[in-house]
């Protein structure tokens, strides 16, 4: 009796259709970040792809659930990296300025999330709120600072009564800011902040930044704190 074709494992169907679903991502990631939300076309996203739209919609089930999908990844990316600090075994002043350099250097890497982030924004997180996944993305970076800032209160290094969303707000504007509004700022100041003389020296002082205002190194530090 001939044998029979062998049929495709479920593992590499699976792998294919993991591969397949990456590739939508990466690409609708890009034409989400240049043309928005709303100008962005899956035809075009398709026609990249080289596929069908009812090949990107088999996969995600329209063009918002794949735009949420596109905000979940991105998200999820920044997260990853800041899990990989390793509070344990690191002072807390070094702890939270290696927190602050991982997060200028994710956000000078990928402009097409500072593009994404900010094209939600003008749509006041409308598709944000809709994925529960992202709703409780900001839980682990918050839990990771109060970490930090309790072991920095322990250990006497930190003396400012800081909220952790605060310092991570502190950190986030700055480095967002920087590849956000370059091309205003370069405009009005006639500097690009982006360019590589400035680098090292933004990228030290924020982390400068932080850490001066947690330990009371700045200018009129302990100011405003609670007495000992």
């Amino acid at each position: 009796m001939p044998s029979q074709p062998a049929t495709p494992a479920a593992g590499e169907r699976q792998r294919d259709a993991d591969r397949t679903r990456a590739e939508i991502l990466e690409i609708a990631q890009r034409e989400f970040a240049r043309h928005g939300y709303a100008g962005a076309r899956v035809d075009d996203i398709a026609a990249l792809m080289r596929t069908t739209k009812r090949m990107i919609y088999y996969y995600f089930g329209g063009k918002e659930n794949l735009y949420i999908a596109v905000l979940e990844k991105a998200y999820q990316e920044v997260r990853s990296l800041e899990s990989t600090i390793d509070v344990q075994h690191l002072a807390p002043v070094e702890a939270i300025r290696t927190l602050a350099e991982l997060t200028f250097d994710h956000h000078e890497a990928h402009p097409d999330f500072i593009k994404l982030v900010s094209i939600e924004n003008i749509h006041q997180a409308e598709h944000l709120r809709k994925s529960e996944a992202l709703v409780n993305l900001g839980a682990p970076v918050v839990e990771l600072i109060s970490q930090i800032l309790q072991a920095g209160r322990a250990s006497g290094d930190f003396v400012a009564d800081a909220d952790a969303i605060d310092v991570h707000m502190m950190i986030s504007s700055f480095c967002f800011f920087r590849i956000a509004n370059q091309y205003t700022f370069g405009t009005l100041f006639g500097r690009d902040m982006t360019a590589p003389e400035h680098r090292e020296r933004h990228r030290r002082m924020i982390g400068e930044m932080v850490v001066a205002y947690l330990t009371g190194a700045g200018p009129g530090a302990g100011a405003g704190l609670p007495p000992a």
